[in-house]
């Protein structure tokens, strides 16, 4: 006999039962109506793509494993699992770009799959929800998608002013590089990220990694910017510009940048932001401009967002947290010309279903509760189950979820089984009730409310609360009644 395989879960996925499911898809069906009432699209494209048009992740001579979960077709092509929605969108609007309505307008959600190493709350499978604009190069697309995603969120369970989207241009950034004389991509690439940092390392480590360098309190040292003081100091002056209204934190940008040509084209951007914005009634305390704000190094080339949650947070342990991050995006101008050669303008948002999900739940805010199980029609007896599908079909009818039991358990057994399924009754029809036309009706959810506060347990059973015998006719007001009320 060969041996039997362990039971167990892939590192980096998990399974997930009802009340997951149902805080997903109330998010998604929400979030999809603020989409269309938008005027976007929904499109859905394959789970696979031809590797090389994935961009991030490039075949290499043996496999392209770093990163995705790629295997070959039978023509010898790689293929890829997707590992976000905006690769397959560049694909799908160079493919089919003549016949599209300009600029292409389209949200989508589904799971996307990362090949990375697992960790706390880092998973290899996991869903996202986008929302772009593909073929226009106006701020207003920025200020719309920023807008769009501010709705999204508040619909999606938040309430408003419990999160801000914060707001940086990509050009500012560079604007303050040629400022304060960064010169080459390395530097560069070594003051972006120190600033990406500031949130966990303070102004002082920063200040640090603008400089000659940093250890931290393992001992190992991480090599500086190599920024003089001023100039570091300069950098810390732009990090700390975004404070108060949009237009005064344009108003300090301007004095920290100091008139550089692309600096002066991302304020021009971020001030048409602000004046879209405010036409379409959103302030400073649900979208921010946030000089600190970096992403996407290598990928975003103008406006850049991050949806950061304001509201108290608890972990599982009760103890206060800091949630952080819920979605972001941004400008990325050079994805369509992979395909094309011809740059593409193009801005979107996105965000991870089952993070928003756990924010929600870490708020106490999430638009799903546990999920309630079916009506169950208790089986006495195997010669009357043609009745009690009957009664489950009838019920049904009615558009109360139902479902008689099929397990092979007795009265005990199947009453425990209707409670753990979060049934809102039971039905009992047995001989007697069949005989007089009745049927006997267990409301589950007042007996759980009662059965909290009962300390006697022989008069709990004898009281038979929340029990009564009715008339059949009289069933579906009787439930109706019972699912009102909880």
């Amino acid at each position: 006999m060969s041996e039997r395989p362990e039971a167990r879960t892939p590192r980096g996925f998990i399974d997930r039962r009802g009340r997951d499911v149902a805080a997903e898809r109330a998010i998604l069906s929400a979030v999809s109506k603020v989409y269309e009432s938008w005027g976007f699209e929904p499109l859905e494209t394959g789970a696979f793509e031809y590797a090389d048009a994935l961009g991030k992740f490039l075949p290499d001579a043996d496999r392209p494993n770093e990163g995705v979960f790629a295997l070959t077709d039978d023509d010898d092509q790689w293929m890829a699992l997707r590992y976000d929605l905006t690769a397959p969108l560049a694909r799908f609007a160079a493919q089919n770009w003549e016949t599209l309505p300009k600029p292409f307008r389209r949200y989508a959600y589904g799971p996307v799959w990362r090949n990375e190493k697992p960790g706390p709350g880092r998973f290899r499978e996991f869903v996202q929800c986008d929302a772009d604009t593909v073929g226009s190069a106006r701020p207003e697309a920025d200020a719309e998608i920023v807008a769009m995603a501010v709705e999204g969120l508040e619909a999606a369970g938040l309430p408003a002013g419990s999160a801000v989207v914060k707001i940086n241009n990509r050009k500012l950034l560079n604007g303050l590089m040629s400022a304060i004389g960064v010169s080459g991509d390395a530097q560069k690439l070594a003051v972006l990220r120190a600033v990406d940092k500031l949130d966990r390392l303070g102004p002082d480590g920063v200040r640090l990694l603008l400089g000659e360098g940093r250890k931290d309190e393992s001992g190992d040292f991480t090599k500086g910017a190599g920024l003089d003081a001023s100039g570091a100091e300069r950098v810390l002056a732009f990090t700390r510009a975004g404070v108060g209204g949009r237009s005064d934190t344009l108003s300090r940008l301007a004095d920290v940048i100091g008139g550089s040509a692309e600096g002066d084209e991302g304020l021009a951007e971020l001030a048409a932001i602000d004046a879209a914005l405010t036409g379409l009634g959103v302030g400073p305390d649900r979208a921010a401009f946030d000089p600190s704000v970096v992403r996407g190094l290598e990928y975003y080339t103008g406006a850049v967002f991050e949806a950061e949650l304001l509201l108290s947070t608890a972990d599982d342990k009760g103890q206060p947290m800091r949630f952080g991050s819920i979605g972001g995006g941004g400008r990325y101008d050079d994805l369509v010309a992979r395909f094309t050669g011809e740059r593409t303008p193009a801005t979107g948002f996105s965000f991870g279903v089952s993070r928003l999900a756990a924010a929600l739940r870490a708020a106490g805010r999430e638009l799903a509760a546990a999920v309630r199980g079916p009506v169950v029609v208790i089986a006495f007896s195997q010669a009357r189950m043609a009745e009690y599908f009957a009664l489950a079909r009838e019920i049904r009818a009615a558009g109360v979820p139902a479902e008689v039991y099929l397990g092979g358990s007795g009265m005990k057994a199947q009453m425990k089984y209707a409670d753990r399924r979060l049934s809102p009754a039971a039905i009992i029809v047995g001989d007697d009730e069949l005989a007089a036309g009745t049927v006997t009706v267990k409301d589950l959810d007042l007996g759980r409310a009662l059965a909290s506060k009962v300390s006697d347990n022989a008069a709990w059973r004898a009281e038979r609360p929340g029990q009564q015998t009715i008339p059949r006719a009289e069933l579906i007001p009787a439930l109706r009644r019972i699912l009102d009320a909880g």
